[in-house]
This record gives C-alpha cells, sequence and structure tokens, in this order.
C-alpha cells in the first residue's frame, strides 16, 4: 500500500525568520526547529548542544532517597547486592553497567539474568531462590519488576531485601518492596518519564555518586553502554535520553569498554563513526542474539571484562549465535507468511496475532516487527510448549499495544510492556479466545486512519537549497531516533539525470537532477520501484533524508529515498 504523505503545518514566515535570524540558522532548520516545539535562541542552542548540566536531579524520583541509602550502607557493610535483570539489550546493559559501578566502590556484587526458555520474563521465584543460594542479601532489578506483586512477597520470606528499578508501565498496584522506582508510576515527580530501563539504572548510579560526595564524572564512567541500551530499546530521543545517548557515543566511538571494543571489531563496525543506526542494526542484534538462543549472561560476561583475549573469545560466540538467530528468525518468518496466506487476509483486519509449536521463543519479537513492515498492523506471536504460550507483541505508529493487551488481561497469565512493545504468557487453550478479543480492542483503540503507513514531511524544498550550511546544521540535530527523527523533505519536478539502476540487495540508486543540481540517491529495498521510470519516464516526485555518506575517506552529500512516486 502506497504510504500516504503528509506535511508538517508551518509556522507562520514571521515566526521562521525571526527564529533563522536571531539563532543564526538557515530559514529550512529555523522551519524545523518550530516543527519540533523549538521556538527561541536559548532553546536552539540547548537543543543542538545537549550536555550533563541539562540533566535533573535524580532525588526527584521517588523512591530514590530510600534505594541509595539502602545501597551505600550494603557497599558499607560488605553485604552481596544481587543485580537482576532482563535478557534483552536494556536489561543486559543494566545488569551490566551496576554491575561495574558497584563493584568500582568495592561492592560485593552478583549479576543474575534469567534464562528467556526455561524462566521467562521479569523476576521469578526460581531466579530468587539462585541469587538467595549465591548469598545475596539485599536484590536490585533493573529494567524488570514493577509488575512482579507476588514475587516482592516471595523475596520477603526468603529474607530478601528488594529495590526495584523499572521504565515499563505499572499494574494497578505497587510490588511491597523497599523502593520502587519507576518514572512512569504516579506521583513518581521524576520530570522525565520516557527513561529506558538503563537510564533509570543510571539515575541509580548518579544518586549514589552524589550520596558518596565523589566527582560527578564517576557515574559516567560507563555511560557508553547507557547509550547502548537507549538507543535499542527505541524510547525516544529527547530530553534526557538525547544527552544520556550524545554522552555515551562519544565515549563509544572514542574509548569504549574491552567487550565493546572486541564486539564492535568482530562485527566489521567502522570504530569511530557509530551512530544510532549502527546500534540499532549492528551492535544490539549480536547483544540480543545471546539472550534470544541462550544465556544472556554470555552478554554480561562480555561487557564487563577487563581481559581481552577473553572479550574477543565472548565476541565470536555472540556473532555466531548472531548468524544462526538470522536463519530462525527467516524460517520463522516464511512460516508466519505461509499461515497469514492460508488463513486471513491482513487488509480485513486490524490485527495479526499467530500461535504454533516449536517457534523459537527468542526470534518471534523480531518476526512480528517484520510482519509490521508488510502489512502495517499491530501483531502479537506466540510460541506454544507444553501447553503454555509465551508471545511478544509490537504495535505501529501512534497505537498503544500496552492498552490493548490490558482489555485482554483476564486471558493471560502475565503480561507487560511498554506502548510500542509487550511480552506475554498465556495458557494455549485460550489462544483462540485472544485472538478475537485482541482484535476486537485493536477496532475499539483505533481509527481506520492508524492503519494507513504515513510520511511526515517537514517541507517541501528544491534541490538547490541543499547547501553545505544547511548540511551542517541538520547534523547538529544528532542523535536521531524517535520524536527526533531526521528531518523528511520532498522536492518535486525532479528527474533522473542517468537511467536508475538496481545496486546491492534490491536498493535503487539514481542521480536526482532539478534545474541543473545534482545529488545521488539510494532508495533502500526500493528495487522493485524501478519499472515506474519505464519507457522513458523520467520524471517524479520523492521525500527524502539528506545525508553525508562517507566512502573511500571521501564525503559527499547523499539523499536517502523514504517514498518515490
Amino acid at each position: 500500500m502506497q504510504p500516504r504523505w503528509e506535511m508538517a503545518e508551518s509556522r507562520p514566515h514571521e515566526e521562521i525568520d525571526r527564529l533563522s535570524r536571531h539563532a543564526r540558522v538557515p530559514y529550512m532548520v529555523a522551519r524545523i526547529l518550530l516543527n519540533r516545539g523549538i521556538d527561541t535562541p536559548e532553546a536552539v542552542e540547548k537543543f543542538f548542544a545537549p550536555s550533563p548540566a541539562q540533566l535533573y536531579d535524580p532525588f526527584l524520583m521517588s523512591g530514590m532517597e530510600s534505594a541509595v541509602d539502602r545501597i551505600v550502607e550494603a557497599l558499607e557493610r560488605r553485604e552481596r547486592i544481587a543485580i537482576y535483570g532482563d535478557y534483552d539489550v536494556d536489561g543486559i546493559t543494566s545488569v551490566s553497567l551496576l554491575y561495574l559501578f558497584l563493584r568500582d566502590l568495592g561492592g560485593d556484587v552478583l549479576a543474575y539474568i534469567p534464562d528467556r526458555q526455561n524462566e521467562g520474563y521479569g523476576i521469578s521465584q526460581a531466579g530468587l531462590d539462585e541469587v538467595k543460594k549465591q548469598g545475596a542479601e539485599l536484590v536490585i532489578s533493573v529494567d524488570c519488576g514493577i509488575t512482579s506483586i507476588s514475587e516482592a512477597q516471595y523475596a520477603k520470606s526468603l529474607g530478601l531485601e528488594l529495590i526495584i528499578s523499572d521504565h515499563h508501565e505499572p499494574a494497578d498496584g505497587l510490588p511491597d518492596a523497599l523502593a520502587v522506582l519507576d518514572p512512569k508510576c504516579k506521583g513518581s515527580g521524576y520530570p522525565f518519564t520516557e527513561l529506558a530501563g538503563v537510564g533509570v539504572t543510571f539515575k541509580v548510579a548518579q544518586g549514589i555518586t552524589q550520596r558518596l560526595g565523589l566527582d560527578a564524572d564517576f557515574a559516567f564512567r560507563y555511560i557508553d553502554l547507557v547509550s547502548l541500551g537507549t538507543a535499542a530499546d527505541i524510547v525516544p530521543l529527547v530530553d534526557e535520553n538525547r544527552v544520556l545517548v550524545k554522552e555515551g557515543l562519544e565515549k563509544l566511538n572514542a574509548s569504549p569498554e574491552v567487550g565493546l571494543a572486541s564486539l564492535i571489531e568482530s562485527a566489521g563496525i567502522r570504530g569511530g563513526k557509530i551512530d544510532v543506526g549502527q546500534i540499532v542494526f549492528n551492535i544490539a542484534p549480536r547483544i540480543n542474539a545471546v539472550g534470544r538462543m541462550g544465556s544472556a549472561m554470555r552478554a554480561v560476561q562480555l561487557l564487563t571484562t577487563r581481559d581481552k583475549s577473553q572479550a574477543r573469545e565472548i565476541a565470536q560466540v555472540l556473532e555466531q549465535e548472531n548468524r544462526r538467530r538470522k536463519e530462525i528468525d527467516n524460517d520463522t518468518l516464511t512460516q508466519a507468511l505461509e499461515e497469514i496466506r492460508y488463513t486471513m487476509n491482513p487488509s480485513d483486519a486490524h490485527s495479526i496475532v499467530l500461535a504454533r509449536e516449536g517457534w523459537h521463543s527468542g526470534v518471534i519479537g523480531i518476526v512480528a516487527s517484520r510482519l509490521i513492515e508488510r502489512y502495517y498492523r499491530p501483531t502479537v506471536m506466540i510460541s506454544v510448549e507444553n501447553g503454555m504460550g509465551k508471545g511478544s507483541a509490537r504495535s505501529i505508529s501512534n497505537f498503544d499495544v500496552y492498552q490493548a493487551l490490558k482489555a485482554c488481561s483476564d486471558l493471560l497469565e502475565q503480561f507487560g510492556g511498554h506502548k510500542y512493545a509487550a511480552g506475554l504468557t498465556i495458557p494455549a487453550e485460550n489462544v483462540p479466545a485472544f485472538k478475537q478479543r485482541f482484535e476486537e480492542a485493536c477496532r475499539d483503540l483505533m481509527t481506520e486512519d492508524d492503519l494507513v503507513r504515513k510520511v511526515r514531511i517537514e517541507c517541501e524544498i528544491s534541490l538547490d537549497e541543499i547547501t553545505t550550511d544547511v548540511v551542517q546544521s541538520l547534523k547538529r540535530f544528532e542523535p536521531f531516533g524517535p520524536h527526533n527523527t531526521r528531518p523528511t523533505f520532498v522536492s518535486r519536478g525532479i528527474e533522473s539525470a542517468y537511467a536508475p539502476k538496481i545496486v546491492g540487495q534490491n536498493h535503487l540508486k539514481l542521480v536526482a537532477m532539478q534545474g541543473g543540481v545534482q545529488f545521488e540517491a539510494i532508495g533502500f529495498n526500493m528495487g522493485d520501484k524501478i519499472d515506474r521510470f519505464m519507457n522513458g519516464r523520467r520524471h517524479f516526485e520523492m521525500v527524502y533524508v539528506i545525508e553525508e555518506n562517507e566512502y573511500m575517506n571521501r564525503k559527499t552529500t547523499q539523499l536517502r529515498i523514504k517514498d518515490i512516486r
């Protein structure tokens, strides 16, 4: 289906011109800034120069005082502290960050991440038994635990004190823990609610640093892990997240930790040039792979080791697991597409729910995302084993899949997550009823318009407006991510200077020309659009983003095509 092009509503010319002059930015850039609510020279300066000074006091978060006091007490008494996390990149980096931070302070620390296949997501009784067995007295959950009400009671019965640090949506009640840290909780008091799990963990480290009277930089020792987990969790890259990712990328490119450096090397990624896209598409999948295919503790070992030879060995394991994960991904996707073809017409539905025995629970979330790319419907993939299903839900723009699951909660054993991604556990016999109820919830909670993929366009420009000054100003919008995407433009009346061609794996490449101005343009996975240029037709209009392309140490401005017609 052709996506709908939607032009952002422009502010009055006088406002754009005023900001352009006072903030000393090109007119086009001023328009984009105003579109994003950045409307004063002071706000522009703050946006273009994110710094640690912009971070909030961690003690604004409810529960932080109690959490920090108890952790400092445990450090002073040399009590064993267990860091209990999740098996995705956000959880792995959260565990690694707090483990390294507390170890640097002389703490007796152990790291624990549950086995995806045997224990599932979040705090479990089996996991609490294990950390108790290993001598833990204090347990700090990171990137999980906000819905672990019965598990918190079980921890008490074992004599374990529990601090919960999470960023997911809370249930109706909160666990009875020593402290609960989650900016999404009502009354949390924290000014920014969209931190990743590793962001909340970092705030704990900041609080401990302040309480101990250490230099503020002490909390930033492992900021590269914070940027990695934050970028990988696809949270909005605004406010504090923007600062954390920018600071972390600088360290990641200049002096990454030993384990990260080995992972970057084994993946063949060019160091010093890593951005959010490289994290999301190259680094994060390799870390995720070991949690999906086996034990995520191997990734924690990689991120916390100081031994270069050990780091190289583990990085190679991650590389192998990622290759195996890709093979299973592709097989599962083929089976899912086949089931859709024979059992439903996605264009007549508001959702897709698929369940099957034998699907690997570690890849179903990835496959759900790939189905959304194709059909643009909220999607739930469920792997069934021994009468119980483990599911991953993924959503489309502006639809809250967590609320849709909430409408089905009586059919589920457990569920948790946020607006765009969630996990669930369901008895196999409830799957047919869940399919129907989830579809009804999606119909109730969305409009037909929500099911139309949209391309948001910042403004219409001509190619001669793409000057060096504009390109450099657009670079200052980095790091790009959700809620701070690359500015998207449309140009009309363009022609292709030469016959377009397909390069690589189905990528469309052409030279866009307008009034004598030319730029190379590439549309990834758009090779099927080449037929639009047949029979001598070369005029078109194009939606694109402006990027700097570096090849053979030569930098050029390139247009990356988002859509063409």
